[in-house]
């Protein structure tokens, strides 16, 4: 295939055939495609195009009982088992309140969705999967032996197009408006920052001073943000796992953030992956994409809470964790201690 001409239906399906063990994101990677596009060529066959609107989605996902629900981006992968409970939908954004699915969800930046069907010997896989418009995943929900088949027969009937197109026409990606140029008024930053009484208004703060994550981090001062040591997420993990500390883990990309609240236990490293592989929640993350770590302390109005946060060579957040709490409440004292005794990486800059 050349790098020019994009590959036909026929030809994705015949070298995805040859190559029955890579990853499907691994093929279209290959193959210079999206991997909405991987899908679309199995339409007819092993998929059916259906309406990708989130919300009208959300509306029928209770329906299906127990699920994986996955959102992933380039650098983590986070999976939940449970049900769709406690739906709020919104026309910017929706919410998910279930005891074990919890998600942020952006219906804007849903387009396609595909209903996949996968046979691996007497094994059936049938799965939701939804795109974007340049045909980037932003969420999957794969059925489990206690989903509702019947619920799930019916939503793909009710969402099947007309259009069972195997082609896919990708739009081109808008260019990102966030900031990370042009000169930081520090003091101003700063003084912001320790105004601040949620953690839900740094997104504000970053749109007011038009700043990215990374620069307002950079700048902001250590006794509010610090680097960390690279191995820091494991270590993170590993300590808050030995003492039986629930976390928050959130793990997003710009259609979906997907959160898991509760301990961890079962890590486990393979090559640059690290993953969490407990009953109801599994993460795989390349640590070796994670440019920088932080340690990011935010005033809240019960006390300041401190997150970890980690970032890619672009300076776009891979994951981000926080200790559980409660609103109302102060942070635990278990969290903030491991978080202010992990090794810092010392940023001094020599004169």
């Amino acid at each position: 295939m050349t790098q020019t001409t994009r590959p036909t239906p026929s030809e994705i399906r015949a070298y995805r055939a040859a190559n029955p063990k890579l990853r499907e994101r691994d093929i279209a990677a290959q193959l210079g495609i999206s991997e909405a596009a991987l899908v679309a060529a199995e339409c007819g066959l092993t998929a059916i195009r259906i309406d990708g609107d989130a919300n009208r989605f959300l509306e029928r996902a209770a329906e299906l009982d127990e699920v994986m629900a996955l959102t992933r981006n380039e650098s983590a992968v986070h999976e939940k088992i449970g049900v769709f409970e406690n739906i709020k939908p919104g026309k910017h954004a929706s919410i998910v309140l279930g005891e074990n699915i919890d998600l942020r969800v952006f219906p804007g930046a849903w387009a396609h969705g595909f209903a996949v069907t996968k046979t691996d010997g007497d094994t059936v896989r049938r799965s939701l999967q939804f795109f974007d418009r340049q045909g980037v995943a932003v969420h999957k929900v794969h059925l489990r032996p206690a989903s509702n088949l019947e619920a799930y027969q019916s939503i793909v009937e009710a969402f099947t197009l007309e259009d069972q197109s195997q082609e896919f026409v990708a739009e081109a990606a808008t260019e990102s408006t966030e900031g990370d140029a042009g000169e930081v008024d520090v003091t101003l930053l700063r003084d912001e920052w320790s105004r601040m009484t949620d953690t839900h208004q740094f997104h504000g703060l970053l749109r007011k001073l038009n700043l990215g994550r990374r620069q307002a981090l950079q700048s902001v001062g250590e006794d509010f943000a610090w680097k960390l040591q690279p191995g820091a997420v494991e270590e993170m993990m590993r300590q808050s796992a030995q003492v039986e500390l629930p976390i928050m883990c959130f793990v997003g990309n710009h259609g979906v953030i997907q959160i898991h609240s509760g301990p961890v236990e079962n890590i486990q490293t393979m090559g640059p992956w690290l993953n969490v592989m407990d009953p109801t929640f599994h993460l795989h993350l390349r640590t070796d994409h994670l440019a920088e770590i932080w340690a990011v302390r935010k005033p809240t109005a019960d006390g300041h809470v401190t997150s970890l946060e980690a970032l890619d060579a672009k300076g776009d957040m891979v994951i981000q964790f926080f200790g559980k709490r409660k609103e109302g409440f102060a942070e635990r004292e278990e969290w903030r201690s491991i978080m202010e005794n992990l090794a810092r990486l010392d940023i001094t800059v020599a004169a």
